[in-house]
């Protein structure tokens, strides 16, 4: 009976002897010389510079457009396999897809009106 997952394990045992051998080989064989520049972060060319604290912080805007990007994926995500079997769930489905696309509609809503679509 467990017959059938002697690949998946062997596959799982391959990619963890291949993640293990790779990082063992690069200490070993990879150049030992560090210096200054080799601890700075990268700053895309730029010399970097200290910033004050409290100063770092990002807007508000970045987060919420990367929730809107993780409703609208995860409704994509779910809306998939409703498609792929849409005769077999008949009215059922479409009742439960409905539900489901009215609570994205309605943080959709939220987002919309509590200002996270404006880019002024």
């Amino acid at each position: 009976m467990l017959d059938i997952y002697v690949p998946l394990i062997t596959l799982g045992v391959l990619a963890l002897g291949f993640a293990v051998f790779s990082v063992c080989l690069a200490t070993i064989v990879g150049p030992k010389r560090y210096n200054k520049a080799k601890y700075d972060p990268y700053e895309c060319g730029i010399e970097p510079v200290e910033q004050p604290s409290g100063s770092g912080r990002f807007p508000i805007k970045y987060y919420l457009t990367a929730m809107l990007f993780i409703i609208f994926d995860v409704e994509m995500l779910f809306l998939y396999p409703f498609a792929v079997a849409m005769g077999q769930l008949a009215w059922f489905g479409l009742i439960q897809i409905t539900i489901f696309i009215a609570l994205v509609t309605v943080a959709y809503a939220y987002e919309w009106r509590r200002g996270g679509l404006n880019w002024n």
